[in-house]
């Protein structure tokens, strides 16, 4: 089957030092040359009188579909991304511009959506600016959230003064937290009579919008205040108040949702239904041509038989593989992606200043230099998260938010739910408003379901702390003694990482004189492994 002849009991007489490399290095042997007969298959296929035999043809035209949808899937990763946090969302709470589901109890691990942040409230709502006209997303003072188009590229905002704002609502956006009407208009917009005055006027690229609205509470205990502030919250068309429904806030935590990106081929057929209604919107001529070449027409129906079918399942689950591969890396395209030199934290925009807070890429994914797509910046950052603006990587001191990513200890290794760490944070952690670490499901980036009310631990959860105001929080499958209080779970057989995050950074978060310690494997409470 693969080629050439092989003894399976030499193979496991190998030795590496004193060591075996046994099973798992004999399949990983075995996996090389299957793909490599698959390589040389399609290179050598038969071929008659010059031409390939149907044998050879069937082969590479089904190779040919594959190797198609699999790249379609993964340019497209960021519509997939909004197009299975929208398709859950609805699925579960309903559909429509005037619904928006509210995490009034926190998100938790029921929720299956890429890195969640369970301390904060949480809302989102879809739009069909298509479908309904242009939109009023009117928010009561001290809300935060981002307009995004369905690429989550920020939509562009109003310029005041020497600022043009991009998608950022709140306190990084135009109204400065004091709430305000935010008006949304579709791509081309033409309108005969003047717009509104006082409203705040955003201009999407799509036809469908992300809202992605967050509220902050200051005592886990009383979350009723940050709860009402985002049931004041209103949605509606602009026009006559006759045509405005009224809104609906259902509850979404506890609830079983799956948001995550679609990694089967309904994904395809997602993508027909947004080509349907955004055509020339979506991509240039070129991208259109090639999501044509798997099918995918606007306005042409879109009914794979069953051996295509079995392909376009394959090419998703394959790519989405891919791009969990992409999305564990630590240098991507050439760049690495620390934050400091000397600790293992990650975060795609870790290179910004406060003259370029995105560094070398802007938000669309753009080099800034050579003006090309990061293909692969994107879909790291795809592959496991959701979202970004301006606002959220401000380099303001006590504006938007810090992000660092550990998924290796210390040494390296990939963090696992068998092994017990501890994580050191200096004195003075630079947050104005809070700062949380939140654990996460390695296989597809949701939060981790490990047994606690969240896969989460931050400031307003009263850590205790060193006797020089460090702290010291623990990770691992079980509490240890005496350390209970500053515990996260996990949960053994599962990989997962984390996320520290700094909400209303101070100065020495953004220059970067204040560093947390890296996740360091312990054997036992107090003595880090050498």
């Amino acid at each position: 089957m693969f080629g050439g002849t092989f003894s399976a009991s030499a193979c496991l007489r190998i030795r590496v030092g004193t060591a075996a490399i046994g099973i798992p290095l004999l399949l990983a042997g075995l996996v090389r040359a299957a793909e490599l007969d698959h390589y040389d298959a399609l290179a050598n296929g038969p071929m008659a009188e010059g031409r390939p035999t149907p044998e050879t043809s069937k082969a590479l035209k089904d190779e040919l579909l594959f190797q198609r949808a699999t790249q379609t899937y993964l340019w497209a990763l960021p519509l997939i991304n909004t197009l299975g946090m929208k398709a859950g969302s609805e699925k579960t709470f309903g559909a429509g511009y005037n619904v928006l589901p509210v995490w009034k109890k926190r998100l938790d691990a029921k929720t299956l959506v890429t890195t969640p942040n369970s301390d904060v409230i949480y809302a989102m709502n879809y739009l069909d600016l298509g479908k309904d006209g242009a939109m009023v997303l009117e928010v009561p003072p001290g809300l935060q959230g981002i307009l995004l188009d369905f690429w989550q590229r920020p939509i562009p905002g109003p310029k005041i003064g020497a600022s043009t704002f991009f998608g950022d609502v709140g306190l990084p956006g135009p109204d400065g937290g004091k709430g305000g009407k935010f008006l949304i208009l579709p791509p081309g917009y033409r309108h005969n009579k003047p717009l509104p005055v006082g409203n705040f006027i955003y201009r999407s690229g799509t036809d469908n919008v992300f809202v992605f609205l967050r509220a902050f509470y200051k005592d886990p205990s009383n979350l009723a205040p940050a709860v009402a502030l985002m049931e004041h919250t209103k949605i509606y068309p602009l026009g006559p108040p006759a045509r405005v429904k009224p809104m609906q806030y259902p509850d979404a935590s506890g609830v079983p949702v799956n948001m995550l990106p679609i990694s089967d081929s309904s994904a395809f057929d997602q993508l027909k239904l947004l080509i349907d209604s955004e055509g020339s919107n979506l991509a240039d001529s070129d991208w259109l041509g090639l999501i044509a070449t798997i099918g995918i027409v606007k306005g042409q129906p879109f009914n794979p038989d069953a051996p295509t079918r079995a392909i376009l399942d394959r090419a998703a689950k394959t790519a989405y593989k891919m791009s969990r591969v992409i999305g564990f890396e630590e240098a991507v395209a050439g760049r690495s992606y620390r934050v400091y030199p000397d600790r293992r934290w990650l975060n795609p925009l870790a290179d910004g200043t406060p003259s370029n807070p995105s560094g070398a890429l802007d938000l669309s994914w753009r080099r800034t230099a050579g003006g090309f797509l990061d293909m692969d910046a994107r879909i790291w950052f795809f592959t496991d998260y959701y979202a970004i603006s301006p606002g959220m990587i401000s380099q303001v001191p006590g504006k938007g938010a810090k992000y660092m990513i550990g998924f290796t200890d210390s040494q390296g290794t990939p963090l696992s739910g068998d092994a017990s760490y501890r994580l050191k944070l200096p004195p003075h952690i630079p947050a104005a408003n809070f700062w949380s670490v939140t654990l996460y499901d390695a296989e597809n980036a949701s939060g981790l379901a490990n047994g606690q009310p969240f896969p989460s631990f931050g400031s307003r959860d009263k850590p205790a702390r060193n006797e020089d105001g460090s702290t010291d929080l623990y990770l691992g499958p079980s509490a240890p003694e005496a350390k209970g209080a500053n515990w996260l779970a996990t949960v053994p057989g599962k990989g997962y990482f984390a996320i520290l995050r700094l909400y209303s950074p101070t100065e020495a978060a953004i220059n970067k004189n204040w560093k947390p310690g890296d996740i360091e494997k312990i054997e036992s409470v107090g003595r880090a492994l050498q």
